[in-house]
């Protein structure tokens, strides 16, 4: 644990989940923690270098929203309104976080919730995950009253009333909890009930470029926010200009009057700072924003950037060798805001025989790899990942399927042809897989399928349905 000197006093400043659970906690005296713990290990804070790392973890996790803020001395708020379907949920955003941090050294523990103060306290007093929207009071109030940031001297009367859990607490009258134990009380439990809003003010790098409007007059009209951005989106990129950059990601932050915010998201395939494409980005997602009683003030941020240098303009087909290839970055960009960036990619060839590997997803403005599939190996233009069962009789050991059934719809075989062998790729683990048979069948229907045996009919092989022909 850690000590750092209040007053006269030498007081716990940080201690470890053993040493909390063996009763020691923040704000303790050190002289009560050696009593009960005599060997315990005692560091001397330092809170100069703790608040600046804390601020350095801050500002990386703006990678998962504009909307971060430090919240001393060993925590993060992070509001991910907006930005969690970057990740294609809040769990899998939990999950790339926590993951991320573990790797470099950091133990973390994470929450989310629709109220601020109930997220606090399931992170570190709870079971950390993803508390259902509605349900962040019945997720607080089996927890310790420590999760409410009670300061020690205000949880000492507690404990003696027998106040241990902060449904016990909600559950007293509020006149005579506000009379005994002051407002401070009040007003941490009405922060974890969401009956006070809690601000969290965003960090903003100095070095940033950003862009922003304040209203005389709230403003709430959807055409009001389009042109607003537009406005704010020519100014960023005169800045970005004048730095030689262009937006990779660029973040929308709203301000309300009533001090709610809310913040949208979006990223490019490619450094860019063309005005008219990165005001329309956010065109579909401005109608998500609640304006509530109005907007008082928006910024734009231009979250992350990289070089951008200015290009003379190609004119195509001017000449009989224009070989330039067309620009599909704003397509990848407008489909990326649209369906999440992670699910624009492109397939690029890999060197194998087994038809599942014979393709990876790579970046949709990657450069080309140089490698191309076989001409000679015809593909199905759909494949089914995994193979689909199905049952299928062949008159021959060796010979096409006569029919087969699969998606509980019996075809009829018309034309077949095959079967390919294919064999396991020992050198890729494959030791224990058997060869597979392949055919390209018709039915009498039209349909064109790819479909396996997994080994002889006398082996006990099985059908299965890999591919559909276009």
């Amino acid at each position: 644990m850690t000590v750092h000197t209040v007053g006269s006093r030498r007081v716990v400043r940080a201690a470890c989940a053993a040493a909390q659970g063996i009763g020691l906690h923040v704000g303790m005296a050190l002289a009560q923690a050696q009593a009960l713990v005599p060997n315990l290990h005692v560091v001397d804070a330092t809170p100069d270098e703790d608040e600046a790392s804390l601020r350095e973890l801050a500002r990386w996790a703006i990678n998962y929203s504009p909307v971060v803020s430090p919240d001393p001395p060993d925590g993060l708020w992070i509001d991910i309104a907006g930005a969690a379907h970057l990740f294609g949920s809040e769990e899998e955003l939990l999950r790339d976080l926590i993951s991320r941090l573990t790797r470099q050294g950091i133990g973390a523990k994470a929450a989310v919730a629709d109220i601020p103060g109930a997220a606090w306290a399931v992170a570190r007093y709870g079971a950390g995950g993803v508390v259902p929207t509605g349900r962040a009071v019945d997720a607080i109030a089996t927890l310790s009253i420590r999760a409410l940031r009670i300061s020690a001297e205000k949880l000492s009367p507690l404990h003696r009333l027998g106040i241990e859990r902060i449904g016990q607490l909600a559950a007293m009258p509020r006149a005579p909890l506000v009379r005994r134990f002051g407002r401070d009380v009040a007003l941490r439990l009405d922060q974890a009930l969401g009956h006070a809003f809690e601000p969290i003010t965003p960090l903003i790098p100095k070095e940033t470029a950003t862009a922003s409007r304040a209203f005389a007059e709230p403003i709430g009209r959807i055409e009001d926010l389009k042109s607003v951005v537009q406005h704010l989106a020519k100014d960023l990129c005169r800045q970005l200009e004048r730095r030689g950059e262009g937006v990779r990601r660029l973040d929308l932050l709203v301000q309300r009057v009533d001090q709610k915010s809310a913040c949208l998201r979006v990223g490019t395939a490619q450094a860019n700072r063309d005005t008219a494409h990165l005001a329309k980005l956010f065109d579909e997602r401005l109608q998500t924003i609640d304006p509530g009683f109005g907007i008082e003030e928006i910024i734009l941020v231009a979250g992350k950037v990289e070089p951008l240098q200015d290009k003379q303009v190609q004119v195509r087909g001017l000449g009989e060798d224009d070989t330039g290839e067309a620009d599909i970055g704003r397509l990848v960009d407008r489909l990326g805001v649209r369906i999440g960036m992670r699910k624009v990619y492109r397939l690029a060839p890999v060197q194998s025989l087994v038809p599942e590997r014979m393709a990876r997803k790579i970046s949709a403005l990657a450069p080309p790899t140089g490698s191309v599939w076989p001409e000679t190996l015809p593909r199905p233009t759909r494949l089914l990942d995994p193979p689909e069962s199905v049952v299928a009789t062949a008159l021959l050991p060796d010979h096409p399927p006569r029919f087969f059934v699969w998606r509980r719809v019996r075809h009829m075989v018309a034309k077949a042809d095959g079967p390919e062998r294919i064999t396991p790729e020992w050198w890729n683990g494959d030791k224990g897989s058997s060869a597979r048979d392949y055919y390209r069948v018709e039915t009498e229907q039209g349909g064109r399928f790819w479909i396996f045996r997994d080994a002889p009919t006398a082996e006990g092989g099985r059908w299965w349905m890999h591919g559909l022909f276009s």
